[in-house]
C-alpha cells in the first residue's frame, strides 16, 4: 500500500478539496501519512492568489523531494491551473493536476504509466468550460470538528487584484436538494457544525434550474436542521439586504456570525480595484447587520498597500474600520499578480510601506478582538468543544456561534459537544459552568 502525505495552501476551499482527495484516497487503497515524514507521494494542493503562494508553493516541493527524492511530487490546484507549463518546469515535478482533476487523484496515481513516459504529466482542463461542482461529497474531515461544505464553486466578479476566476472559472452551484443530502450525510458523521462555503457564495443558485439564491437554500436549511450550527463561510456587502439580515436575526440553525470583504475603505481605491459598492454603503451595511442581529461577530477582509494607496486613502481605510462595530479583521498585503489588471497600474506602494500599513491594521484586528471579546467577560456562552489546543496555554479551543474563540479548562470528553461555559477575560480564558 503506498504512502500518500498532502499539503494544503490557501482557502477554506481549498482545505475541503483537499478532505476530497484524501477521501478518494483512502478509498483507492493509499495510506495517509504526514506531509512532514517519510512518503511514496506527495501532493501539494496550491494557492495562487499572489506570488508569495506560488513561491511556498515551490519551497514545498523542494522540502518534499529532500524527505524522499525518490517519491513522486504532485502539484494540484490553482498554482496549477493558472500556470501548469511554469508549473512543470520546476526541478522534481512528476504531475501537474489542476482543480477540476483533482477528485481523479487516486485513480491518476494508480493508472500504469507507459514505458517512455516523460515526466511531468499535465492534467488540466479548461475552467470556463465547466458547469458543475465536483468533489463536494465529503463525509469526513480528519482532525477537524466543523465539517465544509461547498454549496458554490467559480466566479466571475473579476476585482482587478485578483486571479481566481482563471483558477477556478465562472459560478456554478450544486442543487438544494443535493445540499440537503450533503447536510443529512455530515450529520450521520456527527458533526454539529457545518460551514456553507465557496468561492463567491452570493452567486449561489443563479445558474440552477429553476433558478434560486442563497436566502432560499438556509431558509430550507433553518426548517430542517433548526439544531444545527450552520456558518456562512463569507458573504459580499451588497448581498446582505435587508431580507437577509431579518432572517439572520431570527435563524436557528445559521450563526450570528458573518466574514465581509471590505478591500480599502476609500472610493478610489475600491473603484480601482472594480468592488460594486463604496465606502458609506458598506459602513450602512455592517450598522445595520450589528443593530438587528444580536451579539453578531462580524470578520473583515481588507487588502493593504494596493497601487495608488496613498497615506490618505489608507487613513481613510483605518479610520473606517476603527470606528466600525466588527470584532476582527483578515489582513492581506496587497502584492502583485501577473495576469490581472492591478498588475499593470501605476504607482505601486513600496513594500516596506506595505508592511508598515499591513502591521497597523492587524493592530487595529486584536483591539477590536478584545473589545468584542469583553463585552462576554462574566457572561455565560455556549461554546462548540474542539480538537485542537492553545499553542500557549494548552487549553482545548471551544468557539461560539458568533465566532468567539475561547480557551476551555475541560477534558476530551467535551470534545464536539456543546458545552455551557463563563466567559474570564478579554483574551478569551473561559470555564466550565458546573
Amino acid at each position: 500500500m503506498k504512502t500518500v502525505a498532502i499539503t494544503t495552501l490557501g482557502c477554506k476551499t481549498n482545505q475541503l478539496d483537499s478532505a476530497v482527495m484524501e477521501e478518494s484516497l483512502k478509498n483507492g487503497d493509499f495510506r495517509l501519512t504526514d506531509f512532514s515524514g517519510l512518503a511514496d507521494v506527495y501532493i501539494i494542493n496550491t494557492c495562487t492568489v499572489t506570488h508569495k503562494s506560488d513561491f511556498q508553493s515551490r519551497q514545498l516541493i523542494r522540502r518534499a523531494k529532500r524527505q524522499n527524492p525518490y517519491a513522486k511530487v504532485v502539484v494540484a490546484g490553482c498554482y496549477a491551473q493558472v500556470s501548469p507549463e511554469e508549473v512543470a518546469g520546476i526541478e522534481g515535478v512528476d504531475y501537474v493536476i489542476g482543480n477540476t482533476g483533482k477528485i481523479d487523484i487516486a485513480a491518476i496515481l494508480r493508472r500504469d504509466v507507459p514505458p517512455g513516459r516523460l515526466y511531468p504529466e499535465i492534467i488540466t482542463t479548461d475552467i470556463f468550460k465547466e458547469t458543475e461542482v465536483k468533489g463536494f461529497k465529503v463525509s469526513n474531515f480528519s482532525g477537524q470538528t466543523r465539517a465544509y461544505l461547498k454549496i458554490q464553486e467559480g466566479c466571475h466578479a473579476f476585482c482587478s487584484y485578483c486571479i481566481v476566476p482563471y483558477a477556478r472559472g465562472g459560478s456554478r452551484s450544486v442543487n438544494p436538494a443535493e445540499v440537503m443530502d450533503g447536510l443529512n450525510r455530515l450529520i450521520d458523521e456527527g458533526y454539529k457544525e457545518v460551514v456553507l462555503t465557496g468561492i463567491h457564495l452570493g452567486y449561489y443558485g443563479e445558474d440552477l434550474q429553476p433558478r434560486t439564491e442563497l436566502l432560499a437554500l438556509i431558509k430550507m436549511i433553518d426548517r430542517e436542521f433548526p439544531t444545527l450550527r450552520v456558518r456562512i463561510s463569507s458573504l459580499e456587502p451588497m448581498e446582505i439586504t435587508d431580507e437577509f439580515i431579518e432572517f439572520l436575526s431570527t435563524s436557528s440553525a445559521i450563526c450570528n456570525h458573518l466574514h465581509i470583504p471590505l478591500q480599502s475603505g476609500d472610493d478610489t481605491i475600491l473603484n480601482a480595484m472594480n468592488r460594486r459598492y463604496t465606502s458609506s454603503y458598506f459602513a450602512s451595511v455592517i450598522e445595520k447587520v450589528a443593530d438587528k442581529v444580536k451579539e453578531i461577530g462580524i470578520g473583515i477582509d481588507v487588502i493593504a498597500g494596493f497601487p495608488g494607496e496613498g497615506e490618505g486613502e489608507f487613513l481613510n481605510t483605518f479610520n473606517l474600520l476603527k470606528g466600525l462595530p466588527i470584532s476582527y479583521l483578515h489582513v492581506f498585503p496587497y502584492s502583485k499578480r501577473k495576469g490581472t489588471p492591478a498588475a499593470d497600474y501605476p504607482n505601486h506602494v513600496p513594500p516596506e510601506k506595505i508592511n508598515e500599513r499591513s502591521e497597523m491594521l492587524r493592530r487595529l484586528s486584536e483591539e477590536k478582538k478584545r473589545e468584542f471579546m469583553g463585552r462576554f467577560v462574566g457572561k455565560e456562552v455556549v461554546a462548540l468543544g474542539e480538537r485542537k489546543r492553545d499553542k500557549e496555554s494548552t487549553l482545548f479551543k471551544a468557539t461560539t456561534r458568533n465566532y468567539l474563540q475561547l480557551q476551555v479548562d475541560c477534558g476530551e470528553n467535551m470534545v464536539n459537544r456543546e458545552i455551557r461555559v463563563q466567559v474570564a477575560d478579554s483574551e478569551g480564558r473561559a470555564y466550565i459552568i458546573k
